[in-house]
């Protein structure tokens, strides 16, 4: 009879510990993935930072290109209100695409091209996009975690009995995966 009543306190110990280490696994994956989309959020203001200097060094070469000025300057204005993750990445797509065309018109200028201000940001700005396509690897690998963990038992159970659903990955337009199409 005793040996039951052992059995008893060690199947609520094994159940208890498995309510701790899930509920901690849970919110130590929930951490992360915010944490990966603050990272993303770091590194999209730090390009939405560097633009200004971009666009006033191009501008001094460039003084007739005004209109990819502009919408440079519109696109970033838009990345910086975006207020969630779909319209950041959306008006991310419009500034990674207004970017691409003043780089282009700026292989019209050779005396731009060989600028030292010029050449310099625009490898902090390729440094940048690196950083950001990273940050977004990272920010669907922790969502790929966690939505495993919620699809799997038994982490089906315990994401249940927590309250947790499965997160959405980071979405790219059908139009933003097409290549850029430069026009003069």
């Amino acid at each position: 009879m005793l040996w039951i009543f052992w059995l008893l306190i060690a199947l609520v110990a094994v159940v208890l510990i498995a309510l701790f280490i899930y509920y901690n696994r849970f919110a130590v994956l929930s951490n992360r993935i915010d944490n990966s989309l603050s990272q993303i959020d770091v590194q999209l203001k730090r390009r939405a930072d560097l633009i200004p200097n971009l666009i006033e060094t191009v501008k001094g070469y460039a003084k007739h290109e005004a209109g990819i000025m502009k919408e440079v300057t519109d696109a970033r204005k838009a990345l910086v209100g975006a207020k969630d993750l779909v319209k950041k990445v959306k008006a991310d797509g419009v500034l990674e695409n207004a970017l691409g065309r003043l780089f282009a018109i700026a292989e019209n200028y050779p005396q731009l091209k060989a600028n030292e201000n010029f050449a310099k940001l625009q490898e902090e700005l390729a440094s940048t996009e690196d950083k950001v396509a990273y940050s977004r690897q990272y920010y669907n690998d922790s969502i790929l975690s966690y939505n495993t963990l919620c699809t799997t038992l038994p982490g089906k159970f315990f994401a249940g009995m927590y309250g947790r659903k499965e997160k959405e990955y980071i979405k790219i337009a059908p139009a933003e995966r097409e290549n850029i199409k430069v026009k003069f």
